[in-house]
């Protein structure tokens, strides 16, 4: 018989606050993250905007010397994860070590590092390199520090699958613990890719929104004027339980998680297949996992990325699955409000489905003034829902063909 698995633990950190409650209230209240990049001079740049996490200090939560071995992705995933250890009241040292684990999803990795020991590279030769470079830039350092710090010598795996990797971590996770694997695991992603190189690339692509004259309005999902995503970063971490160990130990139940689906699109390296046939079948694959039918969701945290064909075929893909009901549960997009935070979004996203059940407040889709004809569902328009939300479905879409949703449930004995 399968585990039943449950969130007790928050870690966010995030464009538009750092810690759980922060992040809630700023959700709440529809504030924007988005700014001018102050990282670095984009003023060559055909998008000079970005959403950067503010005010993060990585001595906070990390060792200064560990924290200087670490690039800005991984930081963000040990602070994120320290963050969500302590919400969940866990002490690390008091559990069996050997059944606790890590899956965490980041879709670039270290590409900060990347940039600036090729700069090394370029213009003081080869000897200058860091002799931490490459264990600073794998994708897999995030998981593997966390576990370091933490202790956690379980289950411990990373999952790139661009903008679905934290959304496949979180299900993994589950999967893993449902399965009788672990009792506890650190799950979610962490990404920091506001960086000269990234932004370039994503500009050469022509993904991302050119609204550098009122950047808080660039992030519009659904609305007919849309023009690209805009780049976020920061983790999005939760700490998944095994129930019965989580009463044990009198742990905090945010909700249970109940069902995971994932697809490909076999499509095209960038655009979603058409109609989103493929996030269709991840959402009924996940529907099926989680033994509900559609008429059983209430509210869906869409992919809503703000690009043309994203929400357009997304739309139709939840139209595809929920048919009439699709008009009558709340969609929302936070992405209007966090920019895309590209493998960490999925993990950010499942934080808002847990405000949305513990706190019966759905968040809004800000910036939605000009509905796009053909997205024509309701998503939730400038201002949050008060509304009871029994089921939370979380869609993640990537680069690749990568379709992931998670259903999150509120808890009940």
């Amino acid at each position: 018989m399968k585990k039943r698995v449950v969130v007790t633990g928050i870690g966010a950190i995030t464009p538009i606050g750092i810690g759980k409650d922060v992040f809630f209230n700023a959700l709440e209240n529809g504030v924007s993250g988005l700014d001018n990049i102050t990282k670095f001079d984009a003023s060559e740049y055909n998008t000079k905007i970005a959403a950067e996490v503010k005010g993060f200090e990585p001595n906070v939560y990390i060792d200064k010397k560990e924290a200087k071995r670490m690039d800005r992705f991984t930081q963000f995933a040990v602070a994120a994860s320290k963050l969500a250890i302590e919400d969940a009241k866990l002490d690390t040292d008091a559990i069996d070590q050997n059944r606790f684990g890590v899956v965490l999803g980041s879709g670039i990795g270290g590409i900060e590092t990347l940039e600036k020991e090729y700069e090394k590279l370029a213009e003081k030769g080869p000897n200058r390199v860091s002799p931490f470079f490459i264990p600073m830039m794998i994708s897999n350092i995030g998981a593997g520090q966390v576990s370091m710090t933490f202790g956690a010598k379980g289950p411990n795996t990373t999952v790139v699958t661009a903008c679905a990797s934290s959304t496949n971590s979180v299900g993994e996770a589950f999967r893993i613990i449902q399965g009788g694997e672990a009792d506890i695991m650190i799950t979610g992603g962490a990404e920091a890719s506001i960086t000269p190189l990234a932004i370039a690339g994503f500009c050469a692509m022509k993904a991302m929104s050119t609204r550098n004259e009122n950047p808080q309005k660039a992030s519009s999902p659904f609305d007919k004027n849309r023009d690209g995503f805009v780049m976020g970063e920061g983790a999005g971490i939760l700490i998944l339980e095994e129930l019965e160990h989580a009463i044990k130990r009198g742990a905090p139940i945010y909700a249970e998680i109940v069902g995971y689906g994932m697809s490909a699109d076999a499509y095209h390296i960038t655009a979603p297949a058409p109609g989103g046939e493929g996030a269709a079948r991840a959402m009924k694959n996940a529907l099926k996992d989680a033994g509900l039918s559609p008429n059983d969701v209430d509210y869906i945290n869409a992919h809503g990325t703000s690009t043309p064909y994203n929400d357009k075929f997304e739309t139709m893909a939840i139209k595809s699955v929920f048919e009439q009901h699709a008009y009558e549960l709340a969609v929302s997009s936070t992405k209007s409000m966090t920019g895309h935070l590209l493998g960490a979004a999925g993990g950010v996203e499942a934080i808002a489905c847990i405000m949305a059940i513990t706190k019966g407040i759905v968040p809004p889709t800000i910036n939605l003034e000009n509905p796009d004809p053909e997205c024509d569902l309701d998503y939730v328009a400038n201002k949050a829902k008060t509304k009871e939300v029994n089921v939370a479905l979380s869609n993640s879409l990537g680069f690749g063909g990568h379709n992931a949703t998670i259903i999150l449930k509120k808890y009940k004995e």
